[in-house]
């Protein structure tokens, strides 16, 4: 398969995954509680993809404990994203999101012995000086640390972390790791729910069904493209690229709130799309 048309889904998946924002919040607004939307996401999308797990079975059997590893990875990083951007602020949550490349180039390094070259050392500081620019760090004050702050570097590292365990399963069915992946949410989701039940009621039937569509038609569709995008083309190229959805997120923001970019954010997402630009014509 061609590694620009890998670059080609990545990229418009990570567009997808920018704008994951909106429906996340509409569904928030309805009155759905975020453990209950990552819970009907991920049993909509294990429901959908369970009969090629079990007839892939015989392939990711003698793999089970890296498989495992992706269900935990995985499972985690969309519970602790999708609660995330639900509570807490859009921009901040992707901030600390994206130390995702940092996380992944050194991960692609150390445990894929993948290499550093001068190429890549600019594209992670274009990445880094962009989202410091776009976000205006400096002004931020950092000292209030909250829960969702660690739900969203939580799912920055749990996604690299996945997204390395894609590459030494390799020769595992795509399909079932990304099964496994849901079906690793639904278990981690439930077993919160056992342990601290909600007391919120679940909204009408509407808001149900949009969870669900929202779920198989956004979020299955997005994660395909995406985690197929890293195997293919590398933890640590993979990960740059997914930096656009930072920019996405951020001007979608900023659009949709009628705010306006100065010039330091129109330079940080010149420099993280110029990133992207440099990984992507990479041969």
């Amino acid at each position: 398969m061609s590694a620009r048309l890998a670059v080609i889904i990545l990229l418009f998946s990570s567009i997808g995954w920018g704008l994951t924002w909106l429906p996340i919040k509409a569904l928030g607004d309805s009155g759905l509680h975020g453990l209950h939307l990552v819970f009907i996401i991920s049993a909509s999308i294990s429901l959908v993809l369970l009969p090629w797990l079990i007839r892939q079975r015989t392939l990711w059997i003698p793999v089970l404990p890296l498989m495992l590893l992706v269900a935990l990875f995985g499972g985690l990083a969309n519970v602790a994203f999708q609660v995330s951007i639900l509570y807490g602020d859009v921009i901040r949550v992707m901030i600390l999101f994206y130390m995702l490349p940092v996380w992944s180039v050194l991960g692609g390094r150390l445990l894929l012995d993948e290499v550093i070259d001068k190429r890549r050392i600019i594209t992670v500081l274009l990445c880094i000086i962009g989202a410091a620019l776009i976000l205006d760090v400096w002004a931020v004050s950092w000292t209030a640390f909250t829960w969702i702050d660690g739900l969203a570097l939580l799912s920055g590292l749990a996604l690299a972390a996945n997204a390395i365990v894609f590459r030494f399963t390799a020769n595992t069915p795509f399909t079932s790791k990304v099964g496994f992946m849901f079906v690793g949410g639904l278990v981690l989701v439930a077993g919160v729910l056992l342990w601290y039940p909600i007391d919120e009621a679940l909204p009408d039937t509407q808001t149900i069904f949009w969870a669900i569509a929202y779920g198989l038609g956004w979020i299955m569709l997005v994660s395909f493209g995406s985690m197929w995008g890293v195997t293919c083309l590398g933890a640590g190229r993979g990960s740059v690229l997914i930096v656009v959805e930072l920019v996405v997120a951020v001007v979608s923001v900023l659009i949709i709130t009628g705010v306006s970019l100065s010039v330091y954010e129109w330079l940080g997402c010149i420099m993280v799309l110029s990133a992207a630009v440099l990984e992507g014509i990479r041969q």
